[in-house]
């Protein structure tokens, strides 16, 4: 098994191979006896009424700790370690250090991702405000399209490409706040990251995330959490050890190590957290079970009549605690977005891109130096302004926005005459097309101390119909070269 064996590595740049110690081996207690309850049962789904058990669905498929063995063992006095031992005679223990886990969303199959969290988000590089939502789309490429929005249905706000294809929440450390997490629109919550990837072409979403923060989610689903008020906390224990292994040992897909349902582990997400199985998974913490230094793939199931002992030479493994990737969900690049600084305010008779010039550094920014004169939008929809390596404009929808030469000159393409030489690489916009609503030609410099129509500070009104400039343009098509992200102006930093 070992040599067909492939440890999952992480999709998302960024990530760094840690050795983790495995602190020490120890053999279990091979345990015999026992009363179990003679009860047909099915995996993780249980009601629980004082004084009895009550198996909701089918019969589980009897392989490693039965569940239902484990509740009644717990009662008799035994320790989660008896347990295992009962179950998965001749492994060991091991210890492994913080690590994060791929979860594949098998409800989230062909769809896009749709999530936002109330304390905000990152996406692309960039922060996005609370509440806000971020669409993604799985490109090819790896990367992904991206569009974010006001609210889960509301106006668009910006978008992008990116080669970064997953949102992340305010603070990557595991046991954050309930407002942080992110939530699919229409959905549940989930700790962590989420992603997209594809599969031969079929759209994936993936939940990247603290291995004991998936626990925590995955606990109470596969054992009833009120176990610990009938004097079975030793197994919830046992269950948590026995989750940890397995989901270590799985190695499904490239994109992911394991799943959310029944095929691999039941995982609901935030939805059934529970403050007793999260106990459980605390005090049992990076304990993991081995079978010749390596982790075992730890199968179990709420069999009938307690279970038996499993040949433990008969389940796969997965790699040694020391070949884990030791990982955090966080942002790719940059590890810290640009936030805009509250302190630059527009001073009197300023326009809005002269503002925003002077936010990013003026000319000592990348854009370096202007070219020409702010100029109208055609159909006075806000203004521009032409710098040696990019163009600031300004709209009622953006505020004022660094973008590169291709945006411009797909919004004004009788503009290219004008270009600076060094703009030609980014030029792959075809001349005369211009977005729709968006008329060529008729762009005016604005005489000195003219405002653009509408709003003050220079920043313009929308003419009637006209939308925003990222609005036309479909997503996934905004230039992959533009003027590096540290450069764009954001949203105000959600507070965590």
């Amino acid at each position: 098994m070992r040599a067909d064996f492939k440890i999952n590595r992480s999709t998302r740049r960024g990530t760094r191979r840690r050795a983790v110690p495995m602190l020490r081996t120890v053999p279990l207690p091979v345990l015999v006896g026992g009363s179990a309850l003679a009860l047909t049962g099915a995996i993780g789904l249980w009601q629980v009424l004082p004084g009895q058990i009550t198996p909701t669905v089918g019969a589980g498929h009897g392989r490693g700790m039965s569940q239902v063995g484990a509740f009644d063992n717990a009662r008799a006095g035994w320790s989660a370690e008896e347990i295992l031992g009962h179950y998965y005679p001749g492994a060991e223990f091991g210890q492994i250090g913080q690590t994060t886990i791929g979860v594949r969303l098998q409800a989230q199959d062909d769809a896009t991702l749709d999530t936002f969290a109330a304390a905000g988000a990152q996406v692309a590089g960039r922060w996005i405000g609370p509440n806000e939502a971020a669409h993604l789309t799985p490109l090819p490429d790896g990367g992904a399209s991206v569009v974010v929005t006001s609210g889960c249905d509301g106006e668009v706000l910006w978008q992008a490409a990116t080669d970064d294809p997953f949102v992340y929440p305010v603070d990557a450390g595991p046991g954050r706040p309930a407002d942080e997490h992110l939530t699919l629109c229409g959905g549940t919550a989930y700790r962590g990251a989420l992603g997209v990837a594809l599969e031969n072409g079929a759209f994936r979403t993936v939940n990247q995330v603290d291995l004991d923060d998936y626990l925590a989610g995955l606990l109470p689903a596969e054992m009833q959490a009120n176990w610990a008020d009938q004097g079975a906390f030793e197994a919830l224990r046992a269950q948590a050890i026995a989750a940890r292994s397995y989901a270590l040992a799985e190695n499904r897909y490239a994109y992911a190590q394991t799943c959310d349902t029944t095929d691999c582990q039941v995982y609901p997400g935030t939805v059934k957290e529970d403050a007793r199985t999260t106990e459980a998974v605390a005090a049992t913490a990076g304990t993991v079970l081995l079978r010749d230094g390596l982790i075992l793939r730890t199968e179990y199931s709420a069999a009938p009549d307690g279970g038996r002992p499993a040949d433990i030479e008969t389940f796969a493994v997965g790699p040694a605690p020391d070949e884990l990737v030791e990982t955090a969900p966080a942002p790719a690049a940059p590890s810290e977005p640009t936030r805009p600084d509250p302190t630059i305010e527009a001073l009197a008779g300023e326009s809005a891109i002269d503002t925003e010039y002077r936010r990013i550094g003026g000319p000592e920014s990348t854009i370096g130096a202007p070219i020409g004169p702010e100029m109208l939008l055609p159909q006075r929809a806000g203004t521009y302004r032409m710098y040696t390596n990019g163009v600031i404009i300004a709209t009622k929808t953006l505020g004022a926005q660094v973008v590169d030469f291709s945006t411009l000159l797909q919004l004004v393409p009788d503009v290219a005459d004008q270009l600076p030489p060094s703009a030609s690489a980014d030029s792959d916009s075809p001349e005369g097309v211009a977005p729709q609503g968006v008329t060529p030609g008729g762009q005016t410099p604005l005489a000195p101390g003219e405002q653009a129509p509408g709003t003050p500070g220079g920043q313009a009104q929308s003419a009637p119909g006209w939308q925003a400039p990222t609005d036309q343009i479909p997503a996934g098509q905004v230039p992959a070269e533009s003027v590096p992200s540290e450069q764009v102006p954001v949203p105000p930093a959600p507070v965590a």
